[in-house]
């Protein structure tokens, strides 16, 4: 269970804080719910705290954590299928899954066949996501300002060291 000021992940939103945990009635069921705000972009969501864990919300990775994905990141290797559909859905199941270095992973592979090839509106928008995920996260776990954590992330997917 999560409290006030915690700092969760959602695996298809990216990262933010419990802002509020409201009782609503809703079809009849009264229910709590987390109210979390995403730290970048606004977005507010209420989620029912009996189904947060099934929805894949977790606690934001700690500080040292976030710093080994960032090293880790230049030297990541990625496989993408070269049928746009089946590359798609796998994409999208990576994101899905929450966890940052798959959602990386991702970014890394988007990336580098962006600069190789182009890429389709639906993956740009894919890439422009996972983006956002990984950065909404890293930001709330290092304290660091947005530009300044993408700045790192598009050196470091380019292939450069960061630290």
């Amino acid at each position: 269970m999560f409290g006030i000021g915690d700092k969760v992940a959602h695996p298809m939103h990216g990262a933010g804080v419990i802002a509020d945990i409201v009782r609503e009635k809703v079809a009849g069921a009264v229910q709590d719910y987390y109210v979390f705000r995403m730290s970048v972009g606004g977005l507010v969501l209420k989620i029912p705290t009996a189904s947060s864990h099934a929805v894949g919300l977790r606690p934001v990775v700690g500080s040292e954590e976030a710093r080994r994905l960032l090293s880790a990141l230049p030297a990541m290797e990625t496989e993408m299928v070269s049928n746009w559909n089946r590359r798609y859905r796998e994409n999208l199941q990576r994101i899905k899954s929450g966890d940052l270095y798959e959602v990386a992973g991702v970014i890394k592979g988007l990336a580098l066949r962006d600069s190789q090839q182009g890429l389709s509106t639906g993956e740009r928008k894919m890439l422009h996501t996972a983006k956002q995920i990984l950065v909404s996260e890293i930001v709330l776990a290092l304290g660091e300002d947005y530009e300044s954590i993408e700045g790192r992330i598009n050196a470091a997917v380019a292939g450069e060291q960061v630290v």
